[in-house]
């Protein structure tokens, strides 16, 4: 993969602006140490991680007592205690402000737009958290939300955390299944949900489904409804339900938050793995990692500033949701949207970042791909003017999705590709405003984080591929998973591998630039003949032809009598009325074997009309895998398009 080339450098007057560089001028006076440059900082942040996060701390102006001890047991991965004294409440670092400034925008494709000041969000989290108190939530209960990524949502967040109950939450497009192998295992006492919601210009009722919901959470006292896609509403079929305006009524007198002091470890979220081939793994994450660790990642990496306006395409299913609400602890407005990303002509999001001023846009790697195909060329209609970073993740952003970035959407702006996880609520590897962009690069690792990348024997590696590790623990490790009293699922999940060290699961590389390239997951890899090839390589090559829209590939046991060995299988959707030919197969094979190595090259080419993906976007490799060794999914709730599966399944062509 060619990445010798810089499609960005950070000018010297944004250079000396980032709020990383005053932090790294700060660190070095304050401890007496020489940091020169990001690469000086980043090898003190991981050397000296007791300095370094109480430093972030105070960055970061975190609202609590921090105490004087710093991190307990700091040698034990899982077991380190991370500021073990302190005391805080992640909903009041997040409601600093009262003032009549935009702390939300919202825009329900074209259907709803308004906007909540600072004071109005503090006044209504106020009225929630009341509501909530009388229902007889404390600090330890659950609280759930099936909601778009829509201003209530972060209300009853923000209400819950203030009290130090458990947030969790899942979109409104999840199933009934879906939903009660989430909400069923952590057993919820509230529920927030909506009534419905819009996509493509549709209007989804979602009123019968929260019926069946309700009837299945036996935790549940309270249903609260909140009206988004009707006027009227009937909830005699629905237990325990009440409106959200006759929730809140007896508390619009409520003018204070009584914000619990809570330990820095105290639970404030749950959040679920993508559960696609079992139930979902509950992961508990804490309050103070979650809050330090975005405070980091805003501040230092993102370089938001107070008055930015920052926008992620996400929805609630997704630990970039939680990932934006913490914006408003760097003093960011949220520009929160709910919709399909390519509604008005597919350009609904860049219509947004130029009406409301938006300075950080993020999005997913298969979003650009789709802008790229669909052939949007938005610095030719937008301004954009804003608009200085965009962020992307979700799967790896190929070279390609670089060159479109600076070539159609803006030339001088930081394209930071991330990575990380639900399993962390935040990021591995991520991007730094005072680092040049290198062509299919992420930037760099993230500070505190002592990320390498090791072979089979536990060995780092340079300029090769390996397995992603964490090798020294950090304050948004997860609790553990909820129900694993012994705590052996969450050992097994990311410790079994290299004893003491975090093994994340990702096939990457460290480049001579000391950037990362993610070549996919490890449990995803393929292996013909005893050669890792990660499948991202292969998509690279395969989505550049204009004929194919997306790609999904797997190995297949082959011969199906040796499980040592595999083929590889390529799947290809192509546009709308092409069908697969001789010419394409090969114009496909060649263009795999001509960028990467005779082994990348499929041993059979299929069409299918759909690929399966997550109700996040990312495809779903190991289902297909499954189903093609007639293997169960056994949770297929999971999907956003679980028919889809029918396309791999029973085809003859993979019999020979």
């Amino acid at each position: 993969m060619k990445t010798d080339q810089i499609l960005w450098r950070p000018s010297p007057e944004r250079i000396a602006s980032a709020n990383v560089t005053a932090f790294r001028l700060a660190v070095a006076l304050r401890w007496g140490v020489n940091l020169p440059d990001y690469a000086a900082l980043y090898a003190w942040s991981v050397a000296q991680p007791e300095q370094f996060w109480e430093s972030v701390w105070d960055d970061g102006k975190v609202i609590g007592t921090r105490g004087e001890r710093v991190l307990v047991d700091g040698d034990k991965m899982p077991g380190a205690k991370w500021f073990p004294d302190a005391r805080l409440n992640f909903a009041q670092n997040l409601l600093r402000s009262r003032d009549a400034h935009d702390a939300l925008v919202f825009w329900g494709e074209d259907h709803v737009k308004n906007r909540v000041s600072h004071g109005e969000l503090y006044r209504v989290v106020a009225h929630f958290a009341a509501a909530l108190r009388e229902q007889g939530v404390v600090a330890g209960d659950r609280v759930a939300a099936y909601m778009p990524n829509m201003p209530e949502t972060l209300i009853a967040m923000l209400a819950a955390a203030s009290i130090g109950a458990i947030f969790t939450s899942a979109s409104p497009d999840f199933g009934v299944q879906g939903v009660l192998d989430r909400f069923g295992q952590s057993a919820p006492k509230v529920l927030i949900a909506c009534d419905g919601y819009f996509y493509g210009g549709k209007t989804i009722d979602c009123l019968d489904k929260l019926g069946d919901i309700a009837r299945q959470l036996p935790s549940l006292a309270r249903v609260v409804v909140v009206p988004y896609v009707h006027v009227a509403h009937d909830l005699s079929a629905i237990p325990h339900a009440r409106m959200l305006a006759d929730f809140v009524a007896p508390h619009r007198h409520v003018t204070e938050i009584e914000f619990e002091a809570l330990p820095f470890d105290h639970p404030l979220y749950i959040m679920y793995s993508s559960g696609t081939t079992g139930v979902p793994k509950c992961i508990v994450h804490c309050a103070g990692g979650a809050l330090l660790q975005h405070l980091k990642e805003h501040r230092l990496h993102s370089d938001v500033k107070p008055g930015d306006r920052v926008f992620y395409f996400t929805t609630c299913g997704w630990m970039m949701w939680n990932w934006l609400m913490s914006g408003l602890a760097a003093g960011a407005t949220l520009l929160l949207y709910d919709g399909s990303p390519f509604a008005s002509d597919n350009r609904i999001l860049f219509d947004y970042a130029d009406a409301e001023g938006m300075t950080h846009f993020g999005t997913s790697a298969k979003y650009i791909d789709a802008a790229a195909k669909f052939g949007l060329k938005p610095r030719e209609t937008h301004s954009l003017a804003t608009v200085r970073t965009l962020m992307s993740t979700g799967s790896p952003l190929v070279p390609e999705g670089f060159d479109y970035v600076y070539r159609e959407i803006k030339a001088d702006l930081q394209l930071s590709s991330i990575s990380g996880g639900t399993d962390i609520i935040s990021c591995f590897v991520l991007g730094s405003p005072v680092l040049p962009v290198w062509r299919g690069e992420i930037q760099c690792r993230g500070l505190g984080m002592a990320v390498d990348v090791w072979d089979d024997d536990g060995r780092p590696v340079r300029g090769e591929k390996g397995e992603l590790v964490c090798s020294k623990p950090f304050p948004v490790m997860p609790l553990g998973f909820w129900g694993d009293d012994d705590g052996s699922k969450y050992h097994a999940a990311y410790f079994d591998r290299f004893p003491n060290v975090w093994c994340h699961g990702d096939f990457c590389e460290i480049t001579a630039h000391d950037g990362l390239i993610i070549y996919g997951r490890s449990d995803a890899t393929l292996n013909p003949g005893g050669v890792r090839i990660g499948t991202a390589e292969i998509y690279r090559q395969v989505e550049t032809l204009h004929e194919v829209v997306e790609a999904l590939v797997i190995g297949q046991d082959w011969p199906p009598q040796d499980p040592n060995d595999v083929r590889v299988v390529l799947f290809v959707k192509l546009r709308e009325g092409l069908t697969l030919d001789d010419d394409l197969v090969k114009r496909i094979r060649q263009a795999i074997r001509d960028n990467t190595t005779p082994r990348h090259v499929p041993a059979k080419v299929l069409q299918v009309a759909d690929i399966p993906r997550t109700k996040s976007g990312k495809i779903v490799e190991l289902a297909v895998r499954h189903v093609v060794h007639d293997r169960p999914v056994k949770n297929q709730e999971a999907l956003d398009n679980p028919e889809a599966l029918a396309y791999f399944r029973g085809r003859t062509e993979l019999r020979s």
